[in-house]
């Protein structure tokens, strides 16, 4: 469906019987006190006038690039008007409708519904467990159809089961007991501020002025516990995002953070929070603590790139009409790249991690065989559809690449303004020109791809259109690695485990086997992907297919690495056992290579740029 149909549609729908503009605030309350079994209760109060209703339930929410609103997960719905029930109906086109009709004299109606938190993957998380809850306040809400969110103002009140404590950006009015009542907002700004709580808490303050700091609940106490080293490489990511951007604009910042192993590691940006949720082990495990270091720089970024600046098409006007997804090589290409960079330069990570990462990411991208059919322009334009796809066939499905290959392109576009400029401009200006200067209150400023190219030929003047179309529309098979070869490095393969890789393994419980054989290995035995024209895809090997056994031996990983050690030096075939459905196969795979990672070397004939991108601002 074309846009042009989309909103076609959309104006049919805008005929349907809609609220009046509502003056008077609408009042939603929520009880968590059922936190613990899954649940939320929510009441509004909606100031109505006699007539047909449409209430709508919020279907595209900012940041999920698609219509990802849990509609599945509301029940229970019932309104009333002077204590009496009013019926209502869904509409049979747009499912996120309601329509009802108010009674001569009635001035309020009472809306009740319950949330299941409980989650149905892929359409929604997990959001609360016996100790913690995140509550997004999308998924508790309706508001008059046709009306704009900026326009619409709410009141929300929040009742905590006992002795629990919470997180939020959204200001706080009024506490009484567990009852938490915040200031009226725009329901915008009530979207855009989640609440965590729980029964396990600790707020970490980040920066002297006292507008940053990190808020946690976990499923445990010691879960909590925050290394001195990361407290402070923590507050080193203030610094240097501030220095990078050289304005904020919000009035204060709260990192939101949920660990538990029952939510899922996610993130989502807010103008002056994220929320953030991570396995209950992220801080107290080096492991865990070295994958989830890039999560809070990344939703860190966005409160400038994707919250204040933002693609024009992204920018609607409320949440039911379809976000144009096409500059998410922006919005998150660009924010993976500087959320990388703001790590290695907080000290969250040190260089070989960093490069290991990029090592790892280059790989992947190099390694699409999707690439030949699909480009990573088209990834962005169809993310709505890349929710919840399976691992099965990914490298040749391409799904949310936009990320790891926006990273990529914008890592070349930095080698490049310095390389043009003999070191003088660099990416950090381009930042400071498009997301900075003066320092506000969280506000919105479009932006298209013409702004885009403009502001970079400010910095360095260069054919950038040509240079962004290019990789953003080819299908080649190769991956845009000029800012890693133009950076003074190369991607190269060994046969010894790259840490980052390693790390990635042992939390996941997987292996790589992706680049010697062609396919990635769970724990259980299943095959998560294989690459279509690799050798194990040759031998008959697919997705989803379980390994029983490796030359005549029950199968593990590490018996998988010792075969192909030994393959190396003798001409028999690898043998594996597999198990496809209810049928038992034997397949034989021609392969002598060894094993084969990822891992950047350095091309001392180039001048070494991704060693000063990373270098700390201000020293």
């Amino acid at each position: 469906m074309t846009f042009r149909l989309s909103k076609l549609l959309l104006l049919g729908l805008s005929s349907l019987p809609v609220l009046a503009q509502v003056e008077a605030p609408i009042t939603v309350s929520v009880d968590a006190t059922e936190a613990a079994r899954q649940i939320f209760h929510a009441r509004l109060t909606i100031p109505v006038t006699p007539g047909p209703v449409t209430l709508v339930y919020p279907r595209w929410i900012p940041g999920n690039h698609g219509p990802t609103g849990p509609i599945t997960e509301l029940v229970g719905l019932k309104w009333v008007a002077q204590g009496q029930p009013l019926a209502w109906r869904r509409d049979l086109i747009d499912l996120y409708a309601f329509h009802g009709t108010i009674p001569a004299g009635v001035t309020r109606l009472e809306v009740s519904l319950d949330l299941l938190a409980a989650g149905n993957v892929p359409v929604s998380n997990p959001s609360a467990t016996d100790q913690l809850a995140v509550l997004s306040w999308n998924q508790v809400v309706l508001y008059p159809q046709g009306q704009k969110t900026d326009q619409l103002t709410y009141q929300a009140q929040l009742t905590l089961p006992l002795a629990w404590k919470y997180g939020t950006a959204l200001p706080l009015q009024t506490t009484s007991a567990q009852t938490l009542t915040f200031a009226p907002v725009s329901l915008t700004t009530l979207v855009d501020s989640p609440v965590i709580l729980g029964a396990h808490y600790r707020t970490v303050p980040l920066s002297k002025d006292g507008r940053h700091q990190l808020d946690i609940v976990a499923d445990s106490e010691a879960a909590l516990a925050l290394t001195p080293d990361s407290e402070k490489a923590y507050q080193h990511l203030i610094t240097q995002t501030n220095l990078l951007f050289g304005a904020r604009h919000y009035n204060q910042y709260h990192f939101l953070l949920s660990l538990s192993d029952r939510l899922g590691f996610s993130g989502l940006e807010h103008h002056e929070s994220s929320d953030n949720r991570a396995g209950e082990s992220a801080l107290t495990d080096p492991l865990q603590r070295e994958l989830f270091a890039g999560l809070l720089p990344h939703e860190f970024v966005h409160s400038w790139n994707g919250k204040y600046r933002r693609p024009v098409g992204l920018n609607t006007a409320d949440f039911q009409e379809p976000m144009q997804d096409d500059l998410l090589w922006v919005y998150e290409g660009l924010t993976q790249y500087l959320g990388t960079v703001l790590t290695a330069r907080s000290g969250l990570w040190d260089a070989d991690t960093l490069r290991d990462y990029l090592a790892v990411t280059a790989a992947a991208m190099d390694h699409r065989p999707g690439r030949a059919w699909r480009s990573v322009q088209d990834t962005a334009d169809s993310a709505p559809l890349s929710r919840g796809l399976s691992p099965a066939w990914s490298s040749y499905r391409r799904g949310t690449d936009y990320y790891a290959e926006g990273l990529l392109i914008w890592l070349e576009v930095d080698a490049l303004l310095r390389q043009q400029s003999q070191g003088r401009r660099s990416l950090d200006d381009f930042c400071r020109s498009f997301f900075g200067a003066p320092n506000t209150a969280p506000l919105v400023k479009p932006y298209t791809f013409d702004e885009v190219v403009m502001a970079l030929n400010q910095v360095v003047p260069y054919d950038w259109r040509t240079f962004l179309l290019t990789r953003l529309n080819t299908t080649a098979l190769a991956a845009p690695l000029g800012g890693i070869t133009g950076g003074g490095w190369r991607v190269v393969y060994t046969d010894t485990l790259n840490d980052y890789l390693r790390a990635t393994e042992t939390v996941n419980k997987s292996a790589n086997f992706i680049y010697s054989l062609g396919f990635s290995l769970n724990s259980d035995g299943t095959l998560g992907d294989v690459l279509p024209d690799s050798v194990a895809a040759k031998a008959g090997l697919a997705p989803g297919m379980k390994l029983l056994g490796v030359d005549g031996r029950t199968v593990s990983a590490e018996r998988l690495r010792q075969a192909l050690k030994v393959g190396k030096t003798t001409m028999s075939p690898l043998e594996l056992l597999a198990l496809n459905g209810d049928f038992y196969r034997m397949y034989r795979l021609d392969y002598h290579g060894g094993e084969q990672y990822p891992h950047l070397e350095r091309d001392k004939a180039q001048t070494d740029w991704l060693g000063k991108i990373i270098i700390p601002l201000g020293r």
